[in-house]
């Protein structure tokens, strides 16, 4: 965070973040085809690791969202903010279709603000930011704030990338599984995009 953002042209844009569109419209389609039937989910075979998923998941990809809104003012990089907008679209229907399957299971959604993640942040498994560090990033402006969104959005898919292999491995909802495998092709893309936006 202490070293100057470089800002990236277009066509650097295009090959950093090539793979993201991709992981953009298989990852936001996954959502959007499997929410189409909450009522499945309450009919079809899950485990407890099927709901620890959705649960943990939605305070996750909440965060994303939040600090997807965050670059929308506040970054200085068209390319950072256009990233920020392609994560929201991904992200926020799939926080209702995660709570779709669990209002199905019988199981509860979690509360807007609560974390849901069992006490990680910032360090941890989960990737999720601590709150200083999400006041941090509200506080930063411009390039200071293209690069700590960038850094910290990469540890946050992180998180979820190995929150969603865990669900691949041992869940068994079809219709969780397949969100995972989306969130592990998608996020992994745009983990590769951000990293090279960085040492640009």
């Amino acid at each position: 965070m202490k070293r100057a953002f470089a800002l990236v042209t277009a066509p650097a844009l295009a090959i950093a973040l090539a793979a993201c569109g991709d992981g953009k419209e298989s990852h936001g389609t996954t959502g959007h085809s499997a929410s189409a039937s909450p009522s499945s989910a309450q009919a079809g075979p899950h485990n407890d690791q099927d709901v620890m998923f959705a649960q943990m998941m939605i305070p996750h990809h909440r965060q994303a969202v939040e600090m997807a809104d965050l670059a929308a003012a506040r970054a200085s990089s068209a390319e950072v903010r256009s990233l920020a907008a392609q994560i929201k679209r991904a992200q926020a229907p799939e926080i209702e279709q995660l709570g779709g399957w669990l209002k199905g299971w019988g199981a509860s959604v979690p509360a807007p603000g609560t974390t849901g993640m069992g006490g990680m942040h910032h360090g941890g498994t989960s990737g999720m930011m601590s709150e200083r560090d999400m006041k941090e990033l509200a506080a930063a402006k411009g390039r200071a704030f293209d690069r700590a969104f960038l850094e910290m959005m990469i540890e946050h898919h992180e998180g979820a990338v190995a929150m969603a292999r865990t669900e691949e491995s041992a869940g068994r909802s079809p219709e969780a599984r397949r969100m995972a495998g989306s969130i592990v092709s998608s996020q992994t893309a745009e983990i590769a995009g951000m990293r090279a936006l960085l040492k640009r």
